[in-house]
């Protein structure tokens, strides 16, 4: 059986399936385009009903909404042409004028926009009475409706639910103007989470290509100062994309492309330094009962399955090399991201990491875990072994970080991703930098927690807004956006995009590298 369902499966009354399609404006094109119109106007779909319709608003405009341009203008109207949201269009309508049968005319029954029939050759125009409920339930029920994920069939108030979700990603895009920074192997991932609902996805050569004012989405570390400098200049606002919580089953720097990513307008979820929507999620909290509970079997089902943001599994149980003394986990990381430069708050270095974590545990068995790019050769943070064991009691290369978690009996992290993955399985924590999740509550923290951060939340408040609200995720089988739950399924039943041939030359490439540093200590 599927982890994922989009809602309870259960009959729905015709008038709540109305609500709520109503709310989530979903059905027709809801992912086309949507143009700019006036506050207020009569929407015309029949090109015959023109002249007839200005009768009933003579001092609204009239928009023509047609599949293609006319070849001749017949009066002074706005004409809208090809694929566009039937809700937008719909939004300010006083009037919808159409020929019969126009699947229009079920939005518009349920906005409650009067429905005009332009009779061909007889110039007249008829008022329709639309049964709004019985209408919307005859259309839906001669429909099947089967979950993409799964297979499974869906009831029409699942099916609504599943739109509504990909009418929510696509309306936070529409204001995008493209991507810049974004490596070649990542882009087939990261484009449908950022698609805006017609065309493709713009990735940007170089900031000459935006436009002036609108936002563009950049992967910060790999687009060059000047490039930002200008689109500064530009006054473009800038998304900061990055890997979200669950990546993949594989490394970044292995050219691994991410199953999710972080979009936030305000500025990089580990940056201490200002705020970020994930701080703004959890400081303002709202999670109601029904998110909550989705994030209690979310977290069994990471859990469960021993998921951590690059590793699936935690093997067999490891046992205590020290028995009953105390068992501290420090998890190192690359000593040059951007976590840790600016999350770190001044603590950079792994060796001090270990120094500082010896003289908060001076009786404890301390196990460092070197983080896994650093181990693939790829990135910066090495610690040698003499380095590591003047602090350390083991250095531990062979183990899954899950597997180590669930034997010691706490985590010491700096601003790790593997402090809020022991949280998830009841560790205790103690952080050295400021992590975003730090400051709520959870954690013993020894660093600067920004005064900003002065809610306190649950564990479920925290998995809530960190793997369920803020990230966006993508299903690596059908390659559209997904609910967490998915991806997480996806991932626990060892269902991934399979490795490429860039991935295995990254590999090839991080051991050389690993290996010749060896050599050269």
């Amino acid at each position: 059986m599927s982890a994922f369902t989009v809602v309870k499966s259960e009959p729905a009354d015709e008038l709540e399936l109305v609500k709520l399609v109503r709310e989530l404006r979903v059905g027709g094109t809801f992912w086309a385009s949507q143009p700019q119109l006036p506050s207020s106007y009569v929407l015309v779909r029949a090109p015959t009903g023109v002249a007839e319709s200005r009768a009933l608003a003579p001092f609204e405009p009239i928009v023509l909404w047609t599949e293609t341009p006319p070849s001749a203008r017949t009066g002074p109207f706005i004409i809208v042409s090809g694929e566009c949201d039937p809700w937008h269009m719909l939004a300010g309508a006083k009037a919808l004028v159409t020929a019969e049968e126009d699947e229009l005319c079920v939005i518009a029954a349920i906005l409650g926009v009067p429905v005009y029939v332009a009779h061909q050759g007889t110039g007249e125009l008829s008022l329709t009475q639309t049964p709004v409920s019985g209408l919307l339930a005859e259309t839906l029920c001669a429909l099947s409706f089967g979950n993409p994920f799964t297979g499974a069939l869906m009831s029409p108030r699942e099916a609504a639910k599943l739109c509504g979700f990909w009418r929510v990603l696509i309306d936070s895009n529409r204001d995008i103007a493209g991507g810049l920074g974004f490596a070649f192997w990542k882009q087939d991932s990261v484009a449908p989470l950022l698609w805006s609902g017609s065309g493709n996805f713009a990735f940007l050569r170089s900031a000459h290509d935006a436009r002036p004012g609108a936002p563009v989405a950049v992967w910060r570390t790999k687009t060059r100062p000047g490039e930002l400098a200008a689109l500064e200049d530009l006054g473009a606002p800038l998304i900061e994309v990055e890997d979200g919580f669950l990546r993949s089953r594989g490394l970044g720097a292995d050219c691994v492309p991410p199953l999710s990513i972080t979009v936030d307008r305000i500025g990089a979820y580990f940056d201490p330094g200002q705020p970020s929507e994930l701080e703004l999620l959890l400081q303002r909290g709202g999670f109601d009962e029904a998110l909550l509970a989705r994030a209690r079997r979310l977290r069994e089902l990471i859990v469960d399955a021993a998921l951590g943001k690059y590793e699936r599994g935690g093997g067999a149980a490891l046992e205590r090399p020290a028995a009953d003394r105390r068992h501290v986990l420090v998890a190192g990381q690359v000593e040059d991201d951007r976590a840790v430069q600016l999350g770190g708050c001044g603590l950079v270095s792994n060796v001090e990491l270990l120094k500082r974590v010896r003289e908060q545990a001076p009786d404890a068995y301390i196990l460092y875990k070197p983080h896994p790019d650093v181990l693939a050769g790829h990135r910066r943070g090495d610690v040698s072994e003499r380095e590591g064991l003047a602090f350390a009691d083991s250095i531990v290369t062979n183990a899954s970080i899950s597997a180590l978690t669930a034997m010691v009996d706490e985590i010491h992290v700096n601003t790790s991703l593997t402090g809020f993955e022991a949280l998830l399985r009841g560790k205790p924590v103690t952080t050295y930098g400021v992590p975003f999740y730090a400051g709520w509550g959870l954690t013993r923290d020894l660093g600067p927690i920004p005064a900003r951060r002065t809610a306190r939340r649950t564990l479920d408040e925290l998995v809530a807004a960190t793997l369920l609200v803020y990230p966006r995720y993508l299903d690596p089988v059908t390659s559209i956006p997904c609910p967490a739950e998915v991806v997480v399924e996806r991932l626990s039943s060892g269902l991934d995009r399979p490795s490429g041939l860039i991935v295995t030359a990254r590999r090839l490439q991080g051991r050389l590298m690993r290996s010749f540093r060896s050599f050269k200590a």
